[in-house]
Order: structure tokens, then C-alpha cells, then sequence
């Protein structure tokens, strides 16, 4: 594979480069105001509405451990031990090798595919248990403790769970907790990661454009594989987007055989790119959300039905990306797009703590909804999922073989690169109906805080400006790729969202 991969170039400024976000000025106002933006939504969340005044942020802004050292010493230890983990889960657990799309050399050549390691799935439900039980002996060691103390186990253990109703005061609160999940605080380890959000936000931000600025420098090592909308040759740009298409931490793994050990035959198959892109981030989210709920918990004195389904139906989310990891092969963000401050700072640090804002908003505003009004959320929810999942199957199912048998009945249109456009099922409904379901699953989750604020709403907010806006990149890059032949497909599948609507 060396001999197929070129000696990466540094391309002068060419101010005829296809840039994209605004040129290096976007770029550069991306890096500096998205920070910002997710230190907002937690003041805000934490307020429970919008506010411009800058000493009541402040305000906040000190008493969320913003201006504590002890709090960012704290949170460097978490994140380094916690990417660390996730390093060694990937490199230990058992994993299954799959090869990538074909990608052409710097410099032209013979196209060659990468190996990608996949354990995404194993390493989502290893945590989730390795959490538990910590958080279990935790607490095995506080109800032991608090039985020693009292003259009686069943009592202590009847207190334990059921002192939380105790704090239900008002006929409102009592009703919301026919509707809760009450089992007394089991999980203070999982609060103090509420505690310290903020500090791990900024401690994350500050990590992530480190590691953008290492995978900046590595690009121009040899045989380093560039992707094509990163290298323009200006230094804000490129840092931004990403100069390398996928990096790695062993440089050849075509050398790596059976002779290896087990662990170094993984690595060699490791790509930062869609180790970062699937999970550290990721199941930190749901880590997070467990977090949220546990801090309710201690803060209102019970669960509230709107928290334990915000949990359940975005931990569906993170678990069909890991179920379904060998899908992310051949999406834009794995075969086109190169590793740089989007991605990596898209990954750890806005993913896990804006995706994150409706479970700390719900930490002191419960909005008391009813089951009924859950039950619609649900559905909303599972709506979403089938639209987003059985899209996304298909697609996938296609793209690896269409001459398959589960292909044979789906319609398509033939290219004059020699590949098909698939024009049938849910792509015959709309060009990017995948899309259109992964948004209704996020406004279900915003909906789980009801509609006394609009800062959980940020996430539905902010993703329909995301997907129109990559809806235009994917179209401008269709164009491109298929010329003549794209303006056929458009006209088979002329809506791009909703049939008949968008």
C-alpha cells in the first residue's frame, strides 16, 4: 500500500479553491463563536431561558465551576482517562475488519480501499456495564453503611427508596411521580459529572483543537492521503476542515500480519477518524444523559417521566450508530471529508454537550407532562427512527451490492461512471428522507421539556439548519461527481425533504 500512496503535497493559496463555510473567514469565525455557543446553552439551560445579561451569566457562569481550577484539574483527568478507555475497549475487545470505499492516492494512482477495525457495538454496552456496576458497588457501599446505622434492614432499605416521595409536595409533583422512575440516588458518581459540565465542556473544546492542531501537523507526513476539499493552502482552512482524509495511528497496516500481537493487528487497522466519529463522543452522550437523570434525582427528589424518556429514546439513537457502525463506511464524513477541527470538535466536544441540553434543562424544569403527552412523544420518536433507519438500510444494502438479491426489485437509474442511483422505497419518496427522519427523532427530543423554553429547542433548531445545509453540500457534490446524470435522478426524486412539501 506505501507504493500506491504518494508523498503528501503542500498546495500553494489557490484563490480559486471550491471553499466551502464562508472560505478561511467562515473558518475561522466557526472556531471561535461554536465554543462560545456551547457555553451559552449551558448557562442557559442551567437559567432555564435566554438571557443577554452579562452579570447574571457571570453569576452563572462562577457557580457552575467556571472560574474553580480545582473543577478543570478534575475534568482534564476525566477526559484524558475517559479517550483513553476508549482507546484501549478498541484495541482489547473483539472487533470484526471490514474494508472501506475505494480512495485514490495524493497525486494520483491506483485507487486503493482502507481497513476499518469495528467494535463500536461491543464497546457501547461494555461501558454502559462497567458503569453499572461502579455505580452499583457505590452504592452497595452507601445502603450498607446507612443500614449499619438503624436497627432494622428492611427499614433502612424501605427509606432508602421511598424517600423521595416524601418530597413531592404539591398534588402536581405527587402525580408526576406515579409517572417517574423513584429509586432513591444510586448513581452520585454520575452527578458529579452534572456538576462539572461546564469545566469539561471548555476542558473538551481546548482538548479537541489540540488534537486538530497534531492531525494539522501530521498531514504533511509521507504518504499521507489528503482530501481533496482540504487542501487548499490556507492554514485556517485546511486546519479547519481537514487536510488528511483518514488518519492513523500505525502508518502501514499492510505490514502488520499474524507475527503481531493481537493488539498491535487492531491498531493497525485504527482510524482516528471513525474511532472519534463514533465513540468517545457518542457514548459519552449517553453517559452524560445517565448523569442528568441522576441529578434530578438529588435536585427535585424524583425522575420525572420526561427524563427517563429523553434517556431511552436518545440511547436508541447512540445505539443503532454502534449497531449499525459498518454504515458510516460510506457516508461523506468517512469517504470525502478530511479529519480536522470540524469533525474532531464536532465529535467530542458539540456532540456530547449540546446533543446533551435537553437532559440538563430537565435537571431543575420539569415541565410535569402527562403520560399521554409522553406516549405521543414516543411515538413521534419511533416514527422518526423507522424513517431514519429503514432509509439508511437501504441505502447501505445498495451501495454494497446492487446486483444483490434484496436489490433486485428496487429501481434505479444507471450513471455513466458505471454506478446506479437508486430511485425506489424510501428513496423514491425524497432525496434525503434519511435526513427528514433523523430530524423528527430530534424534535421529539426537544418536545420531552414541553414549551415553557425555547433553549431545549436548539437542537431542532440548530439540526435543520445542519441538514438543509448539508443537503446542499451532498447536491453540489452529486453535481459534480455525476454530472448530466444527477440532473435525471433530481427529476425521478424532485423533492429533497417532504414529498410534495419540501
Amino acid at each position: 500500500m506505501t507504493k500506491q500512496r504518494e508523498k503528501a503535497q503542500t498546495t500553494n493559496f489557490d484563490t480559486n479553491f471550491d471553499y466551502e463555510f464562508g472560505g478561511p473567514v467562515g473558518a475561522f469565525a466557526t472556531m471561535c463563536s461554536l465554543p462560545v455557543v456551547i457555553v451559552l446553552l449551558i448557562l442557559w439551560a442551567d437559567l432555564g431561558y435566554i438571557s443577554v445579561d452579562f452579570d447574571e451569566l457571570e453569576a452563572v457562569f462562577v457557580s457552575l465551576g467556571g472560574t474553580n481550577l480545582a473543577s478543570y484539574n478534575l475534568s482534564v483527568c476525566i477526559l484524558l482517562k475517559w479517550v483513553a478507555g476508549c482507546v484501549l475497549l478498541t484495541a482489547l475487545l473483539p472487533c470484526t475488519i471490514h474494508s472501506g470505499v475505494q480512495i485514490s492516492p495524493t497525486g494520483g494512482g491506483k485507487k486503493f480501499s482502507l481497513k476499518y477495525l469495528l467494535n463500536g457495538h461491543l464497546q457501547f454496552w461494555t461501558t454502559l456495564l462497567t458503569l453499572f456496576l461502579g455505580c452499583s458497588l457505590n452504592f452497595n457501599r452507601k445502603l450498607l453503611a446507612d443500614c449499619t446505622q438503624t436497627a432494622s434492614t428492611t427499614s433502612s432499605y424501605l427509606s432508602y427508596f421511598t424517600a423521595s416521595a416524601s418530597s413531592c409536595a404539591s398534588p402536581n409533583q405527587t402525580q408526576n411521580y406515579f409517572y417517574a422512575v423513584s429509586f432513591g440516588s444510586p448513581f452520585p458518581l454520575l452527578s458529579l459529572l452534572h456538576g462539572l459540565l461546564l469545566p469539561l465542556s471548555i476542558v473538551t473544546v481546548v482538548f479537541s483543537a489540540l488534537v486538530s492542531v497534531l492531525l494539522y501537523v501530521k498531514s504533511f507526513s509521507e504518504g499521507a492521503v489528503l482530501a481533496p476539499g482540504g487542501d487548499s493552502g490556507n492554514l485556517v482552512y485546511d486546519l479547519f476542515i481537514g487536510r488528511e482524509l483518514n488518519p492513523r495511528l500505525v502508518k502501514d497496516p499492510e505490514t502488520s500480519k499474524s507475527k503481531h500481537s493481537y493488539v498491535f493487528n487492531n491498531l493497525a487497522h485504527f482510524d482516528l477518524k471513525e474511532f472519534f466519529e463514533l465513540k468517545p463522543g457518542l457514548i459519552a452522550w449517553v453517559v452524560l444523559n445517565l448523569a442528568m437523570l441522576s441529578a434530578q434525582h438529588s435536585n427535585l427528589g424524583y425522575t420525572s417521566g420526561s427524563m427517563v424518556l429523553l434517556n431511552l429514546n436518545q440511547a436508541l439513537y447512540v445505539w443503532d450508530a454502534l449497531y449499525n457502525e459498518i454504515s458510516i463506511l460510506t457516508t461523506m464524513d468517512i469517504t470525502t471529508d478530511g479529519f480536522g477541527f470540524m469533525l474532531m470538535f464536532g465529535d467530542l466536544a458539540w456532540v456530547p454537550f449540546t446533543y446533551s441540553i435537553q437532559g440538563y434543562y430537565l435537571v431543575k424544569h420539569d415541565p410535569m407532562l402527562s403520560l399521554p403527552s409522553l406516549a405521543l412523544i414516543a411515538c413521534l420518536n419511533v416514527l422518526g427512527y423507522k424513517i431514519f433507519r429503514g432509509a439508511n438500510t437501504q441505502k447501505d444494502v445498495f451501495r454494497r451490492n446492487p446486483t444483490s438479491e434484496a436489490c433486485k426489485d428496487w429501481n434505479y437509474i444507471d450513471t455513466k461512471r458505471g454506478t446506479k442511483l437508486l430511485t425506489s422505497g424510501w428513496w423514491g419518496v425524497a432525496r434525503k428522507v434519511n435526513y427528514t427522519g433523523d430530524w423528527l427523532m430530534g424534535l421529539s427530543w426537544c418536545l420531552t421539556c414541553g414549551f415553557g423554553s425555547v433553549v431545549p429547542y436548539f437542537y431542532a433548531i440548530y439540526f435543520a439548519i445542519l441538514l438543509v445545509h448539508r443537503s446542499i453540500r451532498d447536491d453540489h457534490f452529486c453535481a459534480v461527481k455525476y454530472g448530466d446524470d444527477w440532473g435525471r435522478y433530481k427529476e425521478k426524486v424532485p423533492y429533497r425533504f417532504v414529498p410534495l412539501i419540501f
